[in-house]
């Protein structure tokens, strides 16, 4: 008996789309002995049907209106590859009403819109898979849900946009400035015209907030998760970190203490040699703790044509064995059912802190700097002050400070009394610390 092939449409034909439709159409027999049955590309959607694509579409119908998707009774699974939080979320609803298995790369519409498609997916019996909404081609979800399923999951941290890395990158390496670094990646295709949502740390969030409902089961509203981007980053502040030994690198962290989950994406210095502050360029890595397996990590492109095309195609073919439904059903995410920790308060977070502020270069700063500090308790474990060089210092010079383990709301305290001292000059500068 024959197996009837699993029929396909897709709504986006951008950078993935065209991706997957080229893995379908050029890998065909070797999909089709993975997934025991044929996958069928049958309708594509697009914006505007006569545009020009770097890919032939011989067999799919094409259409500008991503509701000929929707309501094509035909189809076993759509495909959404759009992005955004509008129309697209009518997409995805409207295709689980009318019997379709989901899959969907929009990081976005989960974090913020999880619950609400999951549950639509669970009232009308379908599935929602999203490998490829985190780390662009690691399968991250699948260890999470699958491989890492003995464990109780106590910590994640990882480096989860390669935009921000591609830059951190550039300035490390180069010593380049983080305008000109941008420039480059905008250059080279690793940046968007707008960066925003990248740079600041909007697009890490949204990330780390789908990873927090996998590992701990929670879901967190996107401003409960305390974020700084890089854009504000000094290459100064790279060669200092450099100089002590560090690098500084664009970290999403979520961990368990004292009962409670934390939650934050910032820059943060790491030791140089450390798994992490090796990962170079538009590369993503991510480190689990799990109770029972410890550390493990997962690296691989985070995004790119491809690379995310991979993780699409992947739950395709799970789809069509099954796998993706029992896996949807057992783990029941964006659900009433989870055990929700309360949010551990960033002021109650406990860390090493880089501190860097531009002073007189006389005598008794130091003194009043390190006095501000004792008087909120924090530590320091090493100070570095160069001699002051060339003919336009204007009687200033860089002050940096390491500290030891202090609460965050007491040293952002000091921070701030710090930028109102008369020998500081402008801000002061502060990333946390990880050894």
């Amino acid at each position: 008996m024959s197996v009837l092939p699993l029929k396909i449409g897709m709504i986006g034909l951008g950078v993935v789309g065209t991706g997957v439709a080229k893995l379908l159409s050029e890998q065909q027999e070797r999909l089709t002995k993975k997934a025991g049955r044929l996958l069928v590309l049958k309708k594509v959607a697009v914006r505007d049907a006569s545009k020009s694509r770097d890919i032939s579409l011989d067999g799919p119908v094409i259409t500008n209106h991503w509701e000929d998707v929707v309501n094509d009774s035909s189809l076993d699974v759509v495909v959404e590859l759009a992005g955004g939080t509008t129309w697209t979320k009518d997409a995805i609803l409207g295709s689980l009403s009318s019997g379709k298995h989901i899959v969907t790369a929009n990081k976005a519409l989960l974090a913020t819109h999880g619950k609400e498609v999951f549950d639509c997916a669970r009232k009308n019996n379908r599935c929602v898979a999203f490998e490829a909404s985190v780390a662009g081609g690691i399968p991250i979800i699948g260890a999470l849900t699958q491989g890492l399923a003995a464990n109780k999951i106590i910590g994640i941290r990882g480096i989860l946009n390669g935009t921000c890395n591609f830059i951190l990158t550039s300035m490390s390496e180069t010593g380049g400035s983080y305008q000109d670094a941008l420039k480059e990646a905008q250059k080279l295709g690793f940046a968007e015209s707008d960066p925003t949502m990248d740079v600041d740390g909007t697009d890490t969030a949204h990330k780390l907030a789908i990873l927090v409902q996998i590992a701990f089961g929670q879901t967190i509203p996107l401003a409960s998760i305390d974020r700084v981007g890089i854009s504000s980053l000094n290459s100064i502040d790279i060669h200092f970190a450099r100089e002590l030994g560090y690098g500084i690198k664009l970290l999403a962290e979520a961990w368990i203490y004292d009962g409670k989950l934390a939650v934050h994406v910032s820059p943060v210095l790491l030791r140089r040699h450390s798994p992490l502050a090796q990962v170079r360029q538009a590369y993503n890595a991510i480190q689990v703790m799990g109770d029972a397996v410890g550390d493990t990590l997962y690296y691989g492109l985070g995004a790119g044509r491809m690379p995310t095309a991979s993780s699409v195609v992947a739950d395709i073919i799970d789809i069509a064995v099954g796998r993706a439904q029992s896996t949807f059903n057992s783990m029941n995410l964006w659900s009433d059912s989870g055990n929700s920790s309360p949010l551990l308060s960033s002021d109650d977070v406990n860390s090493r802190y880089y501190l860097r502020l531009l002073v007189d270069d006389k005598p008794g700063v130091l003194a009043d700097v390190t006095k501000l500090l004792a008087k909120h308790q924090i530590s320091i474990a090493s100070i570095i002050q160069h001699e002051a060089e060339g003919e336009n210092t204007n009687g200033k010079v860089q002050l940096v400070i390491m500290t030891h383990l202090s609460k965050c709301g007491k040293f952002r305290v000091a921070a701030q009394e710090l930028d109102f001292l008369d020998c500081v000059s402008g801000k002061a500068v502060h990333y946390p610390v990880e050894d």
